[in-house]
């Protein structure tokens, strides 16, 4: 929704989360910008949020985007949005808003709402002893990394801007600070209802359980029907995740929304070589958040959000337990079917019965070869159509590849229906890492090239080679850090 002033379109924010739960909204106001830089802009979010681009562009557009709302939006009230979580499997029972703020909400094109959240803002009072700033480097990662994420249809945060703020951040090195605007269906978190638990106020939890209902699972039937939509919700997203090679890298409760929508891309990368103990974030020593962890870290946090509703179930607790354990019960069955069914869709192949074996002894015969998982499966449609080399020559061991393609062949693979769902380009870590550290240099062309590509995922370009290359061997161990 805008309003328009003087012939300009203006963005009419509402505070509906702020108004709801307040008992969870902390009043606070971004750290003044002088001059802020806007180092790139999302217009076609901007066009589904009915935000005109070319203000967005201008000084008050811009100034909107760091949180400074004097003038064109006076009135608005931000908020610091309070939560608890389990981070690293260690309980914290007041998280929140450290560094980011929530301006308010939007009407999007298909008639629900989006939040509009800032993140770099500044400190607030749930800063736990950092500065509450972000680098360019991480910001522009999110960016790059969400939209990628959208373009390979996975549920997501988007991201509207980043703008550089002037401000010197204090990391491993001194780094020029930015902050990203993101826009989400909304910021609720398996860590939000942990902290309304905490509070032992019932009320505020049903308040809280009304409210993502309404917001996003208005058919659902009462507050076990709500968990039960998260449940499947995400059971999908992370089966979808597994299917691309996505690693979080830092799947605490506080990073995993009610929505179903992947959050918060800190320490995240896209596994090159096979491998379920992939892990890049550097705090991650023992390899919690590992890639094939991630199923079962995902079953665990949302038994942490069914333990902060048990009140809302049933006032006998060994009877609410009993409804809660139903309802989680569900989450492996939900993610397995998704999960079977996006690989044979990789495959090409009908549901026939062998299929799991299939699956399984291929992926066996990827991690003990160090075959590249993006492109193996790109390349397995050239196999399809008759010519099996590109697949094949990645492997030391050819006898069992062979062997496995012999078994593959006769279901009759669906080569064009393969090249719909296996990308060609995804974010390699290597071009990221290169985007950004330019960026942070003040070169922001390589970022640009990069993301022209992952936003067409399927669409092969014969001069894109590179941009669908593993990197090279003098690349390294790839580490990523959280950017706080």
């Amino acid at each position: 929704m805008a309003r328009t002033v003087g012939g300009v379109s203006r963005p009419s924010l509402s505070d509906h989360f702020a108004r709801a739960l307040p008992e969870m909204a902390l009043p606070w106001q971004a750290e003044p910008v002088a001059e802020p830089q806007l180092l790139v802009l999302n217009e076609p979010v901007a066009e589904e949020l009915g935000l005109d681009a070319g203000w967005l562009r201008g000084p008050e557009g811009v100034r909107l985007l760091v949180g400074d709302l004097s003038g064109a939006l006076d009135g608005v009230n931000t908020v610091a949005q309070a939560y608890a979580g389990h981070q690293f499997g260690h309980y914290s029972p007041r998280l929140g808003d450290g560094r980011a703020l929530l301006l308010g909400e939007l009407v999007h094109a298909d008639g629900t709402l989006r939040d509009l959240h800032l993140k770099g803002s500044g400190r607030t009072r749930f800063s736990r002893g950092g500065d509450g700033f972000a680098a360019v480097g991480p910001m522009l990662r999110e960016y790059l990394i969400s939209e990628a994420m959208h373009a390979l249809g996975i549920p997501t945060t988007r991201s509207l801007a980043v703008v550089g703020t002037g401000r010197a951040v204090a990391r491993e090195s001194v780094l020029p600070g930015a902050v990203l605007a993101r826009v989400a269906s909304s910021h609720l978190r398996v860590g939000s209802f942990q902290y309304a638990r905490a509070t032992d106020d019932v009320e505020l939890l049903r308040r809280l359980a009304d409210h993502a209902i309404e917001r996003h699972y208005p058919g659902a039937e009462g507050y076990l029907g709500l968990l039960e939509s998260v449940v499947a919700a995400q059971a999908s997203l992370v089966a979808r995740w597994m299917l691309v090679g996505f690693v979080h890298g830092v799947m605490n409760t506080d990073n995993m929304t009610i929505s179903g929508e992947t959050i918060d891309y800190g320490p995240c990368a896209f596994m090159e070589s096979f491998d379920p103990g992939t892990v890049y974030s550097s705090i991650d020593h023992g390899g919690r958040y590992a890639f094939g962890n991630q199923p079962p870290i995902a079953e665990w946090n949302l038994a942490r959000l069914a333990e902060a509703m048990l009140p809302l179930f049933d006032s006998d607790q060994d009877k609410a337990i009993e409804l809660a354990l139903e309802s989680l019960g569900r989450f492996r069955a939900t993610y397995n079917s998704h999960w079977l069914a996006g690989m044979r869709a990789k495959l090409g192949i009908p549901d026939v019965p062998d299929a799991p074996a299939l699956i399984d002894d291929l992926l066996a015969l990827l991690h003990k070869n160090h075959v590249d998982y993006t492109s193996f499966f790109r390349n397995l449609s050239a196999a399809a159509r008759g010519n099996p080399e590109p697949a094949r020559e990645v492997f030391l061991d050819l006898a069992a590849i062979d062997a496995w393609l012999a078994r593959w062949r006769p279901l009759t693979p669906d080569a064009d229906a393969m090249d719909r769902v296996n990308p060609l380009y995804i974010p390699r870590n290597h071009l990221v890492e290169e985007a950004l550290t330019s960026a942070t240099a003040g070169d922001m062309d390589p970022f640009h090239s990069l993301l022209s590509v992952i936003t067409r995922p399927y669409t092969e370009d014969a001069a894109l080679t590179r941009y669908a290359t593993p990197a090279p061997q003098d690349f390294g161990d790839y580490q990523t850090f959280c950017g706080t």
